[in-house]
Formats: structure tokens, sequence, C-alpha cells
């Protein structure tokens, strides 16, 4: 997932900076989507721009972090997720290490924009994704390594996972059998 969210992402901006840069924005259907380039040097919404630096390397450690993470990472959502993430994270990254002014400042190509909202690119929508994504699947109980906390289960609504609202022996919601012990 990290991968085609990074490769979308680059190509994405290649043909953007090659099509649209110094143009007239494209307005498309009925003026709902709008394909315009621009440079971004700070975060999110460009604030910050006088921080390019810091927002590179926090970048870095976050690509770190999700790194680390992954090594117990034992479950296909998580996967997904931090998939999505971390391409999202390389991909803005690769534009602040190697695009103009310089290294660790560079300004990132945003060029997607939608009515009342800023410009952005496909490295944003995966982190924002993937962001969401963790939200969900943490509210759930869903652990990295694949596991659920006590009192999560499938549908995430006190119900198991047969939908009849019994606990595993079918009778109140919660009512799990104790482990039999063995002598």
């Amino acid at each position: 997932m990290a991968l085609a969210a990074l490769a979308a992402d680059i190509i994405t901006k290649i043909v953007v900076v090659a099509t649209l840069q110094d143009r007239d924005p494209i307005r498309l259907l009925g003026g709902l989507l709008t394909l315009t380039e621009t440079r971004n040097s700070g975060a999110a919404f460009s604030i910050g721009t006088g921080y390019t630096v810091v927002f590179t390397l926090i970048a870095i450690g976050v690509v770190v972090a999700i790194l680390r993470t992954a090594r117990n990472l034992r479950s296909l959502p998580w996967a997904i997720c931090l998939g999505l993430l971390l391409g999202g994270a390389v991909g803005n990254l690769v534009d602040r290490l190697l695009r103009a002014p310089a290294p660790l400042k560079g300004h990132v190509v945003d060029w997607i924009q939608v009515p009342n909202f800023p410009v952005f690119n496909l490295a944003d929508s995966a982190i924002v994704c993937g962001g969401f994504l963790a939200v969900l699947l943490a509210a759930r109980g869903l652990q990295i390594d694949g596991t659920r906390l006590p009192g999560k289960d499938e549908q995430g609504d006190g119900g198991d996972a047969d939908g009849t609202g019994g606990g595993a022996t079918g009778e109140n919601p919660g009512d799990v059998p104790a482990p039999e012990e063995k002598s």
C-alpha cells in the first residue's frame, strides 16, 4: 500500500509540474474540482511556512516511527492504514528533500482543489485516509498485532459476532465465561 500511494503521488506530481506549471487552473465538473499547480512550503493548509526544515525533520521522525511500528504488524487493516500513512509521508518528504529551493527546505507540489478547501495532493489524501482508518481501527479495539482490546468485538457495538447482542454464552452482553483451570 505504501508503494502504491507513493508511486501515485510521485507520478501525478511529475505530470502536474510538466503540464500545469505556469498555466491557468483547469476547472472540471462545473468547478467542483480544479486542477492547479501550487507550491507549499508549510504544513497542511500552508500553516507554518517559515518552518519547512522543522516539518521535514518531523516527517523523517514519522517515517521512522511507522517503520518501527510495522515490525509488530499482524493485522491487514492496520497494514493498509500504516501503508497509507507511510506512502503519504514519504511522498511529501521527497518533495521537501529534493525540490526547490533547497534540500530540507523544498516546497511540496499541491494540485487538487475542491470548493472551500485548500489545495492538496495525493500524499495528503493518503495521510488523511490513513489517519481516519487509524481512528476507526482504534475505536473498534483492533490492535496492530491483530488482537482486540478486552470488551471490544467485531461490530464495535457491544454485541457478539453473530449480531445477537449476547456475549460468548449468548446471555447478557459482555458475559464471557471464565477460562477453565487445568488440574
